[in-house]
């Protein structure tokens, strides 16, 4: 989808917007969202924020999903002038200049703001962005991207898991970096966690008109009338802080559909991630797939040596966290957002 055709969407008659969920689970489904409850969760990123008129924000992920279309709906409500380069895994990347929604195409949004050049050199800057892990991951491997990266006020990362090498490439950034939660039910993100700074933690604080709890599987439940009309479960295990209702903070543990249930242990296919990813340099999987004698068993994809994983695997892994099956793979797949594919992973398995 073009920003033209968004604001054609956004300007018609109708109260609602389409939209369509990543797909990181299945296959992706079409939503239908009110565009007053995207201008409320427009409004609490902006105030959490400090944004405000006339700051700048760089749109760099695809209008086809909500934080792309989000964007721009804060973009509308707080004034903010959108710069937009084309979606890719390097959205800082320009020969001089980068390329932007020029004055003459008439891509403005509603106050007329102009839509401005990011500029060259020392004098560019931008005051907000919202990117996912891979354009981060890449635009710190190149000296003149990591540096407009740095120079990025608000930068706020969702879409996927932030690993432990990432948020400490990020911990040193001067300006303000965020990991977000939150889905496409909720209209883009109803928390932030600091990733650097002294206020850096791996605790989400939610909005001030947001309030979570756990249900009896520990999964978050959400309650953000503001965004969204019903009480969210969701399959995220979760960890609540020990504040007071208004200060709750959160963690998240994993999903609760990528435990793996094996000869009666409960594995939790993100904790394994993480202990691996330290040490498997290349990309990466962990799935599942029937067992008769264990029920579920766990399964390694690699694009690496199947050797080199199973090595690894028995050096790092608890006995019973090690995978039954080590399967190489030519490219590990992944969503149209950058997330793991989980259940084409776990065909793959089945079928092999």
């Amino acid at each position: 989808m073009s920003l033209d055709e968004f604001l054609e969407e956004w300007n018609n008659p109708s109260p609602y917007v389409h939209v369509q969920t990543s797909g990181s689970t299945g296959a992706p489904k079409p939503m239908l969202v009110e565009k007053q409850r995207m201008l409320n969760s427009a409004r609490i990123t902006c105030d959490f924020l400090g944004l405000r008129e006339g700051d700048t924000a760089l749109l760099c992920m695809s209008l086809d999903y909500i934080a792309g279309k989000m964007m721009v709906v804060r973009s509308i409500e707080r004034g903010l002038k959108l710069i937009t380069v084309e979606p890719s895994g390097h959205p800082l990347y320009h020969d001089g200049v980068c390329s932007f929604a020029s004055n003459d195409a008439k891509e403005q949004i509603p106050n007329n703001n102009p839509l401005p050049s990011m500029g060259r050199g020392k004098g560019w800057g931008v005051n907000f962005a919202a990117m996912v892990p891979m354009q981060v991951y890449n635009s710190l491997q190149v000296p003149a991207e990591k540096e407009r990266l740095m120079r990025i006020r608000h930068l706020i990362i969702g879409g996927g898991a932030i690993d432990d090498a990432l948020a400490s490439a990020l911990r040193t950034f001067p300006n303000h970096v965020w990991s977000t939660y939150g889905m496409t039910e909720t209209l883009s993100h109803i928390a932030l966690r600091r990733l650097n700074g002294p206020e850096a933690s791996e605790w989400y604080t939610p909005f001030p008109s947001v309030k979570v709890s756990l249900n009896e599987d520990s999964c978050l439940v959400i309650d953000a009338p503001l965004v969204c009309a019903t009480r969210l479960v969701t399959n995220d295990i979760a960890e609540l802080s020990s504040g007071t209702v208004p200060n709750m903070k959160f963690r998240i543990l994993g999903r609760k559909d990528n435990v793996i249930c094996s000869g009666g242990i409960k594995i939790q296919i993100e904790e394994v991630e993480r202990q691996l990813r330290p040490h498997l340099q290349a990309p990466f999987l962990i799935t599942k797939r029937p067992d008769a004698k264990f029920g579920e068993a766990v399964v390694l994809l690699t694009e690496g040596a199947v050797d080199e994983g199973r090595r690894v695997c028995a050096q790092v892994l608890p006995k019973y966290n090690q995978p039954k099956a080590y399967l190489h793979v030519d490219k590990i797949p992944l969503t149209a957002t950058g997330k793991p594919a989980r259940k084409e992973a776990e065909n793959i398995a089945k079928s092999r």
